[in-house]
Order: structure tokens, then sequence, then C-alpha cells
């Protein structure tokens, strides 16, 4: 029998497109040398089992490849080949009876030497596109990691960097009564922060220009990192020291928050509704605890490429694949938009969509700040 027309339209794609090698980290998983390229056949079983169970969640057998695929082979040498394939760790035997699964291994095999990787198309990449058009950092990740969210059916996450060598491009204050004004702080990767502040009584519009001068003269093109340390300077009008009082404090605590990074987290439900999960208590605290942790999580999802499963560094994270690529103003990488779900992932679309996302928030944010 035919393949399905899936598989086939999946194979012909490599005509065009260009395959993306996803390097392990430093404590990933090597795959042994003796399977550093398997044989075309095996690969395209592997290929298959791959997309099966990330289907079905159900171990494929012998009988189902054969059946559906056509490998130019009867149904014994497909056996021998899963056999031979499984004693090379890429795949597993859940029960002595059934079928098999991809391991660890198996996926990191997938994703090195035969994941291939095309543009989404219409409403994907549409979707894509208009959440990445906000001009405000925090907005467009949102808008971005929910529209992921959505179109995976996976948890999405965007991570900025704690980096105290991020500039002031520009702040300013403006009064919104006689009582109260707002704070704009825009910084050089393209976050912009809004703090509220409260004015002395007798602040009158010359004050807050005054103060506006002092900003641009001791804010404005200095770093997080000075901003933590800058101290209002003193002056002999009482209402203008006081508002600079709260002014620089607004200032220093704008700065303490940069230095963390923001979190963006979006579509926990989905983690919650896998099958593997749900089977599984432990592993689902465990998750739901990672997820929670906002430094481990911000630190899990920072960089590029692919950990899947054991290759995670937290135990907790052992049943989960994270996916990742980095976003960009100009040429600084400035964080990271992940994907995390169980090991049975729809590599291929994941990352497809995942590169089209960290792509469209770099054009947005480059093209804004320039």
């Amino acid at each position: 029998m035919p393949a399905p027309e899936s598989f086939h339209s999946y194979r012909g794609l490599a005509i065009g497109l260009s395959r993306h090698a996803i390097g392990c980290q430093a404590n990933a998983v090597k795959i042994d040398a003796n399977v550093d390229r398997l044989s075309p056949r095996k690969e395209e079983i592997l290929r298959a089992v791959v997309f099966e169970y990330v289907s079905t969640v159900e171990p494929i057998s012998s009988d189902l490849l054969s059946n559906k695929y056509d490998f130019g082979v009867k149904g014994a040498t497909i056996r021998n080949e899963l056999a031979e394939i499984t004693e090379l760790g890429l795949l597993e035997q859940p029960h002595t009876s059934s079928g098999r699964i991809p391991s660890d291994l198996g996926y990191r095999y997938f994703v090195d030497q035969l994941m291939i990787l095309s543009a989404p198309k219409g409403e994907s990449a549409t979707r894509l596109s208009d959440a990445a058009k906000e001009d405000v950092l925090k907005v467009l990740l949102q808008g971005t990691t929910k529209t992921l969210s959505r179109l995976t059916h996976l948890l999405a996450v965007a991570a900025t960097t704690r980096d105290p060598k991020v500039k002031i491009r520009n702040s300013i204050l403006t009064a919104l009564g006689p009582r109260h004004g707002l704070l704009v702080i825009v910084f050089d990767n393209g976050h912009v922060e809004n703090r509220s502040v409260e004015f002395p009584s007798g602040l009158t519009l010359l004050h807050i220009g005054r103060i506006n001068d002092i900003l641009r003269l001791s804010v404005d093109s200095i770093t997080v990192a000075q901003l933590k340390r800058l101290k209002a300077p003193d002056s002999d009008d009482f209402s203008l020291k006081t508002a600079l009082a709260s002014v620089f404090a607004s200032l220093r605590e704008t700065a303490r928050d940069m230095t963390r990074g923001h979190l963006v987290v979006e579509g926990q439900e989905y983690v919650v509704s896998q099958p593997e999960f749900l089977e599984d208590r432990a592993i689902l605290g465990n998750l739901l605890a990672s997820i929670e942790d906002e430094d481990r999580l911000h630190a899990a999802v920072l960089g590029d490429g692919a950990t899947i499963g054991g290759e995670n560094e937290s135990q907790a994270m052992h049943d989960l694949s994270i996916l990742r690529r980095p976003f960009r103003v100009r040429q600084d990488e400035i964080g990271s938009v992940a994907l995390l779900g169980p090991t049975r992932l729809p590599y291929d679309r994941a990352f497809s969509l995942l590169d089209y996302a960290a792509k469209s928030i770099s054009h947005t944010l480059t093209k804004v700040l320039d």
C-alpha cells in the first residue's frame, strides 16, 4: 500500500528547503558513533514511527507500518529493522508484545538528521505576523506566545535576557493631573516601561520641564546597571526635590525589574491535558512546579535549539522537550521564544512556527527601533 500523502509530501519538501541541524547543548545526550547515520531505509522507518506516535500516542507495530507505508520490503524485514533500531537505542518497546515508541535519543536523531523545515503558509503565517506587529516588547511577546500556543497546542514561553548592559534610549515625565504623573522609559532593546509617579503639592509644569531636562542629561543612554545606583540630584526647591526623589525611586525599581528579565507564559492548559502527563500525577506535579518556578523556567528557555527529555538540566523537566529560537534587535540577541511539551512532539511543524515567530519578532523590533 502506498504511503499516505502527508508522508510522501513531507519527503518531497527536501527540494528547495534548507535542513536545519539543531545543536545539542553541552549537557545533551550524544548519539553513539554506531548510529551517526542510519541506512536510508532505517531512517524512513524511524521517521514513520515518529510521525505515527506523535499522532496516535500508541506504540507503533510493524504491521501498521507495513500496511500504511511502502518501504519496498516485506513485513518481516520491517520487523528486523525495528529490532535493530531498538538495539541502537533510538526506539523503545514498552511491553514485550507491544510496538515501538521513539526514545529521547530517537527524537534527537529525528531533530538532528531527519527534520526538514518549511515556512508556515496561509492562516498560520498571517496570524503569527499579525501577532508580531506590536511595538512594545512585552505586548509583542504576549501576542506571539499566545498565537504560538494556540497553533501548536503546546506551552509557549518568551524570555528576555537579563542584560545589565541594556541602555535607556529616552525617558520622559508627563502630568496626568495635579498630583499624579506618568514616567515613560524606553530601552534600546525595544522594551517600554510605564511608571506612575505621585506628585507633591505645589508641583508645576515648569518643575516637570526641569525634571525632564535632568532626565535627558543624567538618565538617557546609561545602562540598567548604572540606573540601579543612580541617586536623585538635590534641590533647594522642596516640590522639585520631592518629585525627583519619586521619579528616581521609580527608575531604580525599573532597573531591578529589568535585570531580572521578563517571562511571558501562555498555554498552561495544554500541558495538563497531555495523555502521558495525565496518567502520572507525580510527573504532572513536577512539571507544574517547574513552570511556576520563574527562575528555573527562564533559564531553561533561553538559548537556541532543542533539549529532549533527559537532556534538560532540571530533573523535573526530563519528560519534556524544549524547543527554542532567539530573537534579536539588529544583531544583538535579547531573548528567546520557546515551545514546551512532551517528547512526543511534531518537531518539524513546531520548529517551523517557532522560526517564523522569532524572525517576526526580530523584524518588528529592529524596524521600530530604527
